[in-house]
């Protein structure tokens, strides 16, 4: 079993590469919305920049930005990792859909590999693209990036593979509902990008309107964005077990669900 998966999952590597825009969309966007967002947003809120924004009482730091350059120090970094995540979900769940509409997945299924293997040659190829980005994010901070911010990179990592590999599970099941592989990644943006704006990552969710947090409550951005947050500024992991335990049981939960109502073919 083992290494049947090695090899389909070496397989897909190279499949998913010879197809450029797969590779852009999934590597090369988040790194460079990162650093984009990351120059303009630092030279734009630099203190001391002439017509710049006003700084907050008592401290250098932008208004804008809050009295530790918030935004730029915490949320644009997270929300380039999420960009990261729901990039490798978008891909699987289009993926998935071309497999089962082209009759890949039905052959697939019919090779002595066993079901679990192949789809989880999926998961793995997405992780392991997920890690390889992450890196090229790191190091296009170090590089660019203008606000030197020190994190634990390691546990920045392991916090973005839980949060991927969660959200992952509900790709399968949108992958399996789709009526046909030219809808799978606009009904999966639709889906996901939603969670984003409801997630806490721009607005609190104490700010939120009671039936809106309600919503976010019971959706796996939420910790995923928390976890990540949490982990960047570095608060310890028993701090954000909650967290960690929700996208356990979101995936759980999108695992029993999806091994229903996932199709072959």
């Amino acid at each position: 079993m083992l290494r049947g998966l090695v090899k389909l999952t070496w397989l897909e590597i190279k499949i998913f590469l010879r197809e450029p825009m797969g590779a852009v969309g999934t590597i090369i966007i988040p790194v460079a919305m990162f650093i984009v967002f990351g120059r303009v947003a630092g030279g734009m809120f630099a203190p001391g920049t002439v017509g710049g924004p006003a700084t907050s009482p008592g401290t250098s730091a932008p208004a804008a930005l809050g009295a530790d350059g918030v935004w730029v120090r915490v949320i644009l970094p997270v929300f380039a990792a999420l960009l990261i995540a729901l990039s490798a979900v978008i891909s699987l769940v289009t993926i998935i859909s071309i497999y089962r509409e082209g009759g890949i997945l039905k052959r697939l299924r019919a090779t002595p590999l066993r079901p679990a293997t192949i789809l989880t040659a999926h998961v793995v190829v997405k992780l392991l693209f997920t890690a390889a980005t992450l890196a090229l994010l790191v190091l296009a901070g170090k590089r660019y990036y203008p606000s030197g911010v020190s994190v634990s990179v390691g546990s920045a990592a392991i916090a973005l593979l839980i949060s991927t590999w969660s959200v992952l599970s509900l790709g399968f099941i949108i992958a399996s509902l789709v009526p046909t592989a030219r809808f799978a990644q606009p009904i999966a943006a639709a889906i996901f990008y939603p969670m984003v704006a409801l997630s806490g990552l721009f607005v609190p969710l104490a700010s939120m309107p009671p039936g809106l947090r309600t919503v976010a409550r019971l959706l796996p951005l939420t910790y995923a964005v928390s976890l990540l947050k949490g982990i960047w500024q570095g608060d310890s992991w028993f701090a954000h077990a909650g967290d960690v335990a929700a996208l356990v049981v979101v995936f759980a939960v999108c695992v029993a669900i999806s091994s229903r109502v996932f199709r072959w073919e």
